[in-house]
């Protein structure tokens, strides 16, 4: 590997090796891709599977985006309720979403058992927890509609999140027995080495620059020479630039913040025994983890603040402190930070942008299962699929005027949610 700047622990701790290809003059391909992350990856995986010559653009390097720096749970569904999602989309259109969505964690660790990707897999489930007892009657309204559903999810007292848990700071907690974790880099590192045996070029270190339609055919011109393609799909998500016009003004820029411990041996013993990731309830979310080395990784909305003591470091020990007092003081090894495409409804989006040119966008936090199953669904699409058999109906972007500013906001507002935990 490289001297670059690592990017996450992940990048660090990633058993799966680095993809660098430089892309050397003008290049013809059936179907060109913008970033090398899930999204991208796994199109161009499931697209060179299916015969289609497909040519990966990537700025910086694999994985350098919230595929990255993400916290490695991967969870079925999205944000909202199914029964709201339903309520959203139609009850025909809700209830596809939702059962893709349910089984793409399957489809994720399917991939990682058939290419035999090194990422740490653990399909041992993920654990929503109440952080108040109306965050608890949440998952209880959540918990009754899988059942519905027949999803394997246990609903769990304030005693059984306890056990599961390690800690008394939650008041119960929904188990999803369909969700997992792994380390996410080694997973987009992996998608590559799958979509590059199959037949897939990767080119690094390549920004697009602009994208114009000529004679039926898409020509990206990049900082490299240019590439000529039938069709273009963007997975840059939440790094979406200006390559088409106003599409990162579609959705609002959250940063998500973590930081991980040195690896804690038999002191972390009874955290999160069974091996789940956890996330909570609370309006400001924290997400909570260990590694295959015994690391804990702690982490929430926001930026990270300051340096090796800095607000974020307190900020993380003020928490650990809370829900584990059992812990003792710990020691921090590394701290980073993404970034995350939030929409207004908490729906993801597939956009066509013009003819042969699409972006699945607005992940809204849950990049690896939706960013897997929507390549997927790309590359069917393209090898002469129909709009219709998409997981959403493909739409049109829409600008949110209020964006850039609600932006700002938010990260006003995480910076003071450290400030205040610390100060408290």
């Amino acid at each position: 590997m490289n001297d670059r700047p690592r990017i996450s622990l992940w990048d660090v701790t990633a058993e799966e090796a680095d993809h660098a290809f430089p892309m050397i003059g003008d290049v013809a391909t059936d179907l060109a891709i913008v970033g090398g992350g899930y999204t991208g990856l796994s199109a161009a995986l499931h697209a060179a599977e299916r015969g289609i010559d497909c040519h990966v653009l990537e700025a910086s390097h694999v994985g350098y985006g919230g595929s990255g720096r993400n916290a490695g749970l991967v969870n079925a569904g999205v944000w909202l309720p199914p029964q709201d999602v339903r309520a959203r989309l139609g009850e025909e259109r809700g209830s596809r979403l939702i059962t893709v969505l349910s089984e793409a964690p399957a489809y994720v660790f399917s991939l990682i058992e058939r290419h035999q990707i090194r990422c740490e897999a653990s399909h041992k489930g993920t654990i929503h927890a109440a952080h108040s007892s109306k965050g608890y009657e949440d998952l209880a309204r959540r918990a009754e509609e899988w059942y519905r559903l027949g999803a394997p999810v246990d609903l769990l007292s304030r005693e059984k999140a306890s056990e599961r848990i390690g800690s008394t700071a939650f008041f119960g907690g929904l188990l999803d027995h369909r969700a997992g974790t792994i380390n996410p880099m080694g997973y987009v590192r992996g998608l590559a080495r799958a979509a590059l045996a199959a037949g897939a070029r990767i080119s690094t270190g390549v920004t697009a620059r602009g994208l114009r339609r000529e004679s039926g055919k898409w020509i990206v011109h990049t900082d490299r020479g240019t590439v000529t393609a039938d069709s273009v799909v963007l997975g840059t998500n939440a790094y979406s630039d200006d390559l088409w016009p106003g599409l990162r003004r579609t959705f609002t820029i959250i940063h998500y913040f973590q930081l991980a411990t040195t690896p804690l041996g038999d002191r972390a013993k009874a955290i999160l025994p069974g091996g789940q990731g956890l996330w909570d309830t609370g309006t400001i979310m924290l997400s909570l983890r260990r590694d295959a080395s015994g690391r804990l990784i702690i982490g929430s909305m926001g930026k990270v603040v300051g340096g090796e003591r800095g607000l974020s470091r307190r900020w993380a020990e003020r928490n650990l402190e809370r829900i584990f007092p059992a812990l003792g003081g710990v020691d921090f090894e590394a701290s980073w930070h993404g970034q995350l495409a939030m929409t207004t409804d908490h729906l993801p989006r597939i956009h066509r942008l013009a003819e042969g040119l699409y972006t699945p966008i607005g992940y809204n936090g849950r990049g690896i299962a939706p960013g897997t199953v929507f390549g997927q669904a790309m590359a069917e699409l393209l090898d002469g699929g129909k709009e219709e058999a998409l997981p959403l109906p493909v739409t049109g972007p829409k600008a949110v005027p209020s964006a850039p500013v609600m932006a700002r906001l938010h990260q006003l507002v995480f910076t003071a949610n450290q400030v205040r935990t610390c100060l408290g």
